[in-house]
């Protein structure tokens, strides 16, 4: 399984369009050779340098389905759910580090899943980890980075 973005290598800088200094949209992402077994699939965009040690969610989607091969620009993809981020909302919410701190991490998780997910729309990260547990075919990461300047 691979994850992609047509904006930015694995690694490579996160373009300002798809954080809290510009359009705040998620990014366009290309899903490939999926699980023929898979079920759903399971987004999850993470910050793991955010301030005082904790790993900030961004972005939680589940229930995606496995036949998809791409989530456009600032769209949701058909039937999936959106969790609670740690914005406190339920959407994709931008990389915002500190202002002149140094550039994070911001890690997109794609898990294949044998079943969907019947949860709540609402649910935050820790219930979706948890309802993922022993179900996951194959995951693939896709990292940016992103720092702000004054």
């Amino acid at each position: 399984m691979m994850l992609r973005c047509p904006l930015f290598r694995n690694n490579g800088n996160f373009p300002s369009r798809f954080t809290c200094d510009g359009a705040n949209v998620n990014p366009p992402l290309i899903i490939e050779d999926v699980s023929r077994d898979a079920k759903s699939l399971v987004l999850i965009v993470e910050d793991p340098d955010a301030t005082g040690g904790l790993v900030f969610t961004h972005w939680i989607i589940w229930n995606i389905p496995p036949d998809i091969i791409e989530i456009p620009e600032g769209q949701l993809p058909r039937e999936a759910k959106e969790g609670r981020n740690d914005f406190g909302e339920e959407k994709y919410g931008g990389p915002c580090p500190p202002r002149n701190a140094r550039p994070h991490r911001y890690v997109f998780k794609l898990y294949a899943l044998n079943i969907a997910l019947d949860l709540h729309s609402s649910s935050e990260k820790h219930k979706v980890e948890q309802a993922m547990e022993g179900h996951i075919l194959e995951y693939t990461t896709l990292t940016a980075m992103y720092g702000r300047v004054t």
